[in-house]
């Protein structure tokens, strides 16, 4: 796609220098107009896309006391709400030494499960018994919307709730209306109260999955944002050569 879009730009270039040369112009310049847009416009979409499985080489690595709380590879999470979830990590793990993380990836390699994957990458990141010991992970494949946790053997947390937290507080915002945003913050509540000796305060209910605060207000904005520019980017790309073509050679019939 790149060589097709970079030798179609360079014919329009090729073009417009002989319209502005005085030189007469293709009658077909407005089809490799439209051309040189949709290859510009596929190209563009492809890159923004994260088509490819992620390993686990792709992901950065991340030792024990590093501030890295939340890496969303998968792109899912408004900046707002990954400083948010971040900082009141940070806080958490100055005042109880547990250490909470969040992984968001696209699509898993295709011999992997949400299990095996989160397993192998606590592996990377915590690889002794000492480095794991009061580490928390919580991964999410926002392409089946599925997601595991796991955590090392000092962590005061009852399995059921760690279960409850990465398929009830982390999974029902994200299948019901794909919040992301609202179902990490979720998550990252429960947790930080539970591991700061505090009530559990459960599992959300159907009921209470809604949007809320300015953390989905981002993400839906964003949605919003990309599509208008995509649109723009291609009337104005379509429109400009070929009023470019007809102002030099003239509209059909004069």
């Amino acid at each position: 796609m790149g060589k097709i879009a970079e030798y179609s730009a360079m014919r329009h270039i090729e073009t417009m220098k002989q319209l502005w040369t005085g030189g007469t112009p293709r009658p077909r310049l407005w089809k490799q107009a439209l051309f040189v847009v949709l290859a510009v416009v596929l190209s563009w979409g492809i890159q923004v896309t994260p088509a490819w499985a992620t390993s686990l080489s792709q992901l950065p690595q991340v030792s024990p006391g590093e501030e890295t709380w939340v890496v969303d590879d998968a792109d899912v999470l408004s900046p707002i709400n990954e400083g948010k979830v971040s900082k009141k990590l940070d806080q958490l793990a100055e005042k109880t030494g547990a250490e909470v993380r969040f992984v968001t990836v696209y699509r898993l390699p295709y011999d992997e499960t949400i299990d095996s994957f989160t397993e192998q990458l606590f592996e990377r990141w915590f690889p002794s018994p000492e480095a794991s010991a009061h580490q928390v992970l919580v991964v999410l494949d926002t392409l089946t919307n599925d997601s595991a946790i796991q955590m090392g053997d000092q962590v005061e947390l009852p399995p059921e709730v760690a279960d409850s937290v990465a398929q009830d507080n982390l999974l029902l915002p994200v299948k019901k209306d794909k919040k992301y945003n609202q179902g990490v913050l979720s998550a990252s509540n429960r947790l930080i109260a539970v591991l700061s000796g505090q009530e559990d305060p459960g599992a959300p209910q159907q009921a209470d999955v809604s949007v809320e605060g300015t953390f989905t207000d981002a993400e839906d904005t964003d949605d919003q944002n990309a599509t208008i520019w995509v649109i723009a980017l291609v009337v104005v790309g379509s429109i400009i050569p070929m009023l470019t073509y007809f102002f030099y050679v003239g509209f059909p019939g004069q």
